[in-house]
């Protein structure tokens, strides 16, 4: 998001003053993105948990083993439930039958908010690094491109972390990272953004 902001500035003809603009705008907009996924976030729990809640009415209803398998089934992961036998998804229609009885509606708790605070902090935050080199280095242009790396730097080691999380190849995963968001970031621009 920064990046996009702060590439849409011309190096050759930013000045001082275009570099606070570029810090309100870039302030401003991981503001926006940070609320806006924090809503998401939470929208996402919500729809969850009524998930949850849907499928376990949708559990107690049954008798017949093979629609129970089948509710189980759609809830758990893939390969989970790929390696589960029937009497397995018998033992957990059972146990499931035996929980109190869930709330009609979902509802967010304690640990939803703190999580969506949590995604609003964390997109909200990773604006700093890159602000930094505009709020210290004088030349404005210098600044713009220490920012730009610094922000590219930041898509390289996400990527990378990506990679490691998901069993792939670190580097390449942090230059695909790299690769996809100069390509995002030069749609945004040439879209206006």
């Amino acid at each position: 998001m920064v990046l996009t902001v702060t590439c849409s500035y011309s190096v050759a003809t930013v000045n001082r003053g275009d570099v606070q603009e570029m810090i309100v705008a870039a302030i401003g907009c991981n503001l926006a993105w940070g609320l806006i996924d924090a809503v998401f976030y939470l929208m996402a729990r919500y729809g969850e948990k009524g998930r949850g809640i849907l499928a376990l009415e949708a559990l107690r209803k049954t008798d017949i083993p093979d629609e129970a398998k089948r509710i189980i089934a759609d809830t758990l992961h893939p390969l989970l439930a790929s390696v589960l036998t029937l009497a397995e998804f018998e033992q957990i229609h059972q146990r499931l039958n035996n929980i109190p009885e869930p709330p009609k509606r979902p509802h967010l708790s304690k640990e939803d908010l703190l999580g969506a605070v949590s995604v609003f902090l964390l997109v909200f935050l990773s604006t700093f690094p890159v602000l930094i080199p505009l709020l210290l280095v004088g030349r404005a242009g210098l600044a713009l491109r220490i920012s730009n790396g610094i922000a590219i730097l930041m898509l390289f080691l996400t990527g990378y972390a990506l990679g490691r999380y998901s069993g792939r190849s670190q580097w390449l995963t942090g230059l695909v990272m790299v690769l996809v968001g100069c390509v995002l970031v030069g749609a945004c621009i040439a879209l206006g953004g």
